[in-house]
């Protein structure tokens, strides 16, 4: 995608967010805009996005990439329809994160960063993601699955397969809240 365009209908909520920030501090807006950016191209950031971003913002190109290559929220490449996101830190792993991963490794025949063939799944693992009391856990879009056991996972595996949905990054509204 070499000139990305956000729609009207986002365009005007990128304004709007504009508006909550003093004119010179238009970087504030820089992660929901992000956010509206990932869920209006496909589910991730590609560079001529992350320009337009910048152009929208009046920020240098590098102060997009710099927040975006920091979030783990924000997917580089191209992902799958639904982004098996497993929490990976102290309590978590203490619980069997890295077990909950091997599986679904094997079960999808990927490794972490990658995406099954079929483009449905892409394995990711991230920092806490504050569900320490009820580790093991993922999130998949929006969706926190906790108290993870392998059944869980194969059963969360088979229903998103029978949804078929995008699963990969919140809802415009939801960025708005």
């Amino acid at each position: 995608m070499s000139n990305p365009q956000f729609s009207p209908e986002t365009l005007a909520l990128v304004e709007t967010m504009k508006r909550r920030y003093p004119a010179d501090r238009q970087k504030s807006a820089l992660i929901p805009v992000l956010h509206l950016a990932q869920a209006e191209f496909d589910g991730w950031l590609s560079v001529p996005v992350m320009d337009y971003v910048a152009s929208l913002l009046s920020l240098q190109p590098i102060e997009v990439y710099e927040v975006a290559s920091f979030y783990s929220m924000f997917n580089l490449k191209p992902v799958g329809k639904c982004v098996l996101e497993v929490c990976r830190t102290s309590s978590c792993w203490l619980m069997g994160a890295e077990d909950v991963v091997r599986h679904i490794e094997k079960k999808l025949g990927i490794r972490v960063g990658e995406t099954t063939g079929d483009g449905m799944f892409t394995l990711k693992t991230v920092e806490c993601l504050g569900s320490c009391g009820t580790a093991p856990m993922l999130q998949c879009g929006s969706d926190y699955y906790e108290n993870l056991t392998l059944e869980k996972v194969d059963n969360l595996i088979s229903e998103l397969r029978s949804d078929g949905r995008r699963r990969t990054y919140p809802k415009a509204d939801r960025v708005m809240d």
